[in-house]
């Protein structure tokens, strides 16, 4: 009983904060037109009066964030043409990474090379990972089966680790950054001002929550590789 117990603990920790950050966006994204301009709009609006005039704002299919090489804030459909608070709030969270970045912040300069460097190694841990039953089996070396499996493993955890070390950029983002804009501007509605916190406290975790959402796939894999 005591495992159960503790089984969904965990899994409550691995799963809530995703859980949590959907349905606070959702909560937020109605009604569609609460606000005159659109999120993409409110975005390149404020990175002219904030003239960082080197930044784009383009819509995309795989989710709101701000791209560090490339210098473009990219927003999901819902946000880029939404009307939301969910809309405008998000797109000036995205906003504060790329105020982040023109002034130097030394944390998103660090995150940027540490994601860089960890996609090799997911990709890596994900073909190590497939490819030790079939070493092992020709091998028939049980521990250099098991070596790989461990390399395999921490090097897919390796996301959820890079996104909790650079969680303060994530909260900077939203209140050093995009809650002054928006408060500041007067781009929001009376009495929306604790919402778009809400909202901003989700965007600040929305890639944590994916990372731990992703050590769902490591457990998958260790029992798949136990069997």
């Amino acid at each position: 009983m005591i495992y159960l117990i503790l089984f969904a603990a965990l899994l409550a920790l691995i799963v809530g904060p995703s859980l949590w950050v959907k349905a606070v966006i959702r909560r937020y994204s109605a009604p569609a037109d609460r606000y005159p301009g659109t999120g993409g709009e409110l975005a390149e609006h404020l990175l002219e009066a904030l003239k960082i005039n080197d930044v784009t704002v383009e819509e995309t299919e795989v989710g709101d964030h701000y791209d560090p090489t490339d210098k473009v804030v990219r927003l999901g459909p819902d946000h880029y043409a939404g009307r939301s608070l969910a809309a405008i709030t998000i797109a000036a969270h995205e906003v504060g990474h790329a105020m982040q970045h023109a002034t130097g912040y030394l944390p998103l300069t660090l995150r940027t090379r540490l994601v860089r460097l960890t996609g090799p190694l997911q990709r890596l841990g994900a073909g190590v990972l497939m490819l030790s039953p079939v070493i092992g089996a020709v091998t028939r070396a049980p521990s250099l089966s098991l070596v790989m499996i461990f390399g395999g493993l921490l090097s897919l955890g390796t996301a959820a680790l890079v996104h909790l070390l650079t969680l303060p950029t994530e909260f900077d983002a939203s209140f050093a950054r995009a809650m002054p804009l928006l408060r500041e501007g007067g781009y929001l509605k009376e009495g929306d001002e604790p919402h778009a916190r809400k909202l901003l406290q989700a965007a600040a975790l929305t890639y944590v929550s994916a990372s731990l959402m992703s050590l769902l796939n490591v457990g998958r894999w260790w029992a798949l590789l136990r069997r």
